[in-house]
Parts: structure tokens; sequence; C-alpha cells
């Protein structure tokens, strides 16, 4: 019989394929990646900031910061967009803490709790853990910030993946 996985587990595993998602992203500057799961855990969406499929992917623009956020899809928008299901009730696993805007997507769309990686580095800087935490309290979502997963749990969490979809 096999050992049941703690819900800190299962938030590191989440956390993990976020941070993975994220590099999907070909923003130069800012990575975000969102995984959404329904209340069993099954992943049902998968996100990252970038540009609409349709458009004209164009280096330049990811340049001027101005332009580029005129454009840009964020990751959470991207996870509700691309759910193979209903996301109400769910959860979403993002690599940084969402924007006010994403907090409000996120509640719109019925996500019933957010966790985020604590910003770090040049992110802390100018971001406002308070004002999201808030925002989310405000809309009756809840928020837990969380220090970003060791590499042990990537490892475990990629070593497990490769035992269960390649064998």
């Amino acid at each position: 019989m096999s050992e049941k996985t703690s819900s800190d587990t299962w938030r590191d595993r989440f956390l993990c394929f976020a941070l993975f998602y994220a590099t999907f992203s070909k923003d130069p500057s800012t990575k975000v990646g969102c995984v959404i799961t329904d209340s069993l855990n099954r992943p049902i969406g998968f996100g990252t900031n970038g540009f609409a499929r349709t458009y004209q992917h164009d280096e330049a623009t990811f340049g001027d910061r101005v332009e580029k956020y005129k454009r840009v899809l964020h990751a959470e928008e991207n996870a509700i967009y691309n759910a193979t299901k209903e996301v109400r009730g769910g959860t979403a696993y993002i690599s940084h803490p969402p924007c006010l805007h994403c907090s409000h997507v996120l509640a719109q769309n019925g996500i019933s709790k957010v966790v985020s990686i604590k910003p770090t580095g040049e992110f802390a800087d100018r971001w406002c853990i308070k004002e999201t935490t808030f925002e989310l309290d405000a809309l009756g979502v809840e928020f837990e910030v969380v220090e970003r997963p060791s590499s042990d749990s990537i490892v475990k969490a990629l070593d497990q993946w490769q035992k269960t979809v390649i064998g």
C-alpha cells in the first residue's frame, strides 16, 4: 500500500510545475507560470505570461514595457483559458503573487485558493505583497505565500512524474 501524499507535498509539486511552466514564457524580463487544480488535486489548467496565440510575435514588443503591457496575457488568465474543465472551486498555484487584475480574474472564475511563491530579489523590490493579500481577502479567496520549493522537492516531483508517465 502506498503512503498518502501530504498537502505540503502536493503544494510543492504544483508550485514546481508552475515554475517549470514559467520557462515557456518568451518574455525576457518576467516569466510567470500558473497551474490550476480541481478539488481532487488534478491539474486542469496551465498558463504562462505571453501574447495571444494569433499575435505575430515581435521581439521588439517584448522590449518595450509600455507596449508589452498593453498586449500580454497573464499566466493566470491563460491557465483559465486553457483549462480542460470548470475551474470553480479550484486552486491556482503561481510562480509569483498575482497582480490585482488577476486576483479579480481568479475570483470571478471561482478559484477558491491561491498559492504563490514568496517574491525575492528585484521582483520583491517592486511588488507589494500586502496589497495582493488584502485584495484576495476582500474577494473571499484564500491566499498562501510560501518559500520557493527546494531543489530536492523539484527532483522528487520530476522522479515521481517519470515513474508515473514513463514507467
